[in-house]
């Protein structure tokens, strides 16, 4: 199922029950997650239509979600070491294709593949 088709699942959920891969029959949005930061929660408030960050997976320690579409639009991406919330870095994705972010290296990323690598890697 497409990820904007998903039915939004808005039960509870704690950071060591999110799932360590992609979810594909739902959405979990970050109003639901127990523990979410201020930072996450606030991800989309300047993107077109004030999208709330939906769970995308673990990529190691790190939990990985996303405030807007997966392509073709205003995006952002979020992600924090699990034991480390209120370090979190991001990365934007513009229409075009084209991404501005940091990852946790500390090295500046212009493409999403390459600051996942940085996540995985660090």
């Amino acid at each position: 199922m497409r990820y904007d088709e998903r039915p939004i699942d808005p039960t509870p959920i704690h950071t060591a029950d999110l799932p360590p891969t992609p979810i594909r029959d739902r959405n979990i949005p970050a109003t639901a997650w127990v523990e979410a930061p201020e930072s996450l929660l606030a991800l989309g408030d300047d993107l077109p239509d004030q999208p709330v960050a939906d769970y995308k997976r673990r990529i190691g320690p790190w939990l990985l979600w996303r405030a807007g579409p997966a392509k073709g639009g205003d995006a952002r991406y979020w992600a924090a070491h699990a034991e480390r919330l209120d370090e979190p870095v991001t990365l934007r994705l513009f229409p075009d294709g084209t991404a501005a972010g940091a990852g946790p290296s500390g090295e500046r990323h212009t493409r999403f593949r390459s600051w996942k690598e940085d996540l995985r890697d660090t």
